[in-house]
């Protein structure tokens, strides 16, 4: 009979790209008995193993892989660096008072006072910059839109996408574009997927990309957020994204949006 958390403790292993090895012993109280072990692909051990078989227990497994996932997480984020503290300035000494008016003599006249200068008018303040906000894409962005994914490296020219833009929105799954005031510094494709094998669609996100300048400001999160938000209300219960494995930066973020690998990617050109 499959036991459950055995199962999940392989699914995870799985992930990491390891297989997860079982003891053949099913007598309880023998000494291999419940034990499991970790291999590579190629069947080389790496964690619980011996030459007999597995000699781990299943919690030490499992820590193993939490303890894994997280130096793999860290790997691809980097090495953070703490702000340098700031040298307090030295206070400026206090300034001495002035020196008191000589006392002025009964018989001299009285000093006249300056005319007072009129109070310099402050220049206005500048507007404040417009905060960015997702919408669906248009025709008219096909310019915007066409220079991001160039700058994500797919080729393709002005008038495909405005033609795939019209038709994507008149299929009801226009892709989401981030602005800034009147300027495009973001874009998700998304797309739903009816499958045989899943009791509801599955929705895809077909490309992220935020302009270069726009960077590190969380316009990335906020698309993703309104397209996974998109997806739900179309139906979709899962949601999935594919990256190149070159994209090291782009795994992490996903992982931290609570993405998880689970899958390899095949692909042929028809």
């Amino acid at each position: 009979m499959s036991d459950p958390r055995l199962d999940a403790l392989a699914e995870s292993a799985r992930n990491r790209g390891l297989k997860l090895v079982r003891s053949r012993v099913r007598t309880p109280g023998k000494r291999r008995f419940g034990k499991v072990g970790l291999t590579d692909g190629s069947g080389k051990p790496v964690f619980g193993m011996d030459a007999k078989g597995p000699t781990a227990k299943p919690e030490e497994v499992e820590d193993y892989l939490r303890n894994l996932g997280a130096k793999d997480w860290g790997a691809s984020l980097g090495v953070a660096t703490l702000p340098r503290k700031r040298k307090r300035q030295a206070k400026a000494p206090p300034q001495p008072a002035n020196d008191p008016e000589p006392r002025r003599d009964a018989k001299s006249p009285p000093r006249s006072k300056p005319p007072r200068s009129k109070p310099e008018l402050k220049p206005k303040p500048p507007p404040p910059a417009p905060k960015p906000a997702v919408r669906p894409a248009m025709p008219r962005d096909s310019a915007a839109v066409t220079e991001l994914i160039l700058y994500l490296g797919h080729e393709i020219d002005q008038k495909a996408v405005r033609r795939n833009i019209a038709a994507l929105s008149k299929a009801g799954e226009p892709p989401l574009v981030a602005v800034e005031g009147k300027r495009v510094i973001g874009l998700v494709g998304i797309h739903k997927t009816p499958t045989v094998h899943r009791p509801a669609p599955l929705g895809r996100l077909t490309i992220l990309v935020v302009a270069e300048d726009a960077q590190n400001r969380g316009i990335g999160r906020m698309l993703v957020e309104a397209a996974e938000q998109a997806l739900r209300k179309a139906g979709c219960k899962q949601v999935e994204v594919t990256s190149n494995d070159r994209r090291s930066r782009a795994h992490a973020f996903y992982r931290h949006l609570g993405y998880e690998r689970t899958s390899m990617r095949f692909f042929k050109t028809l």
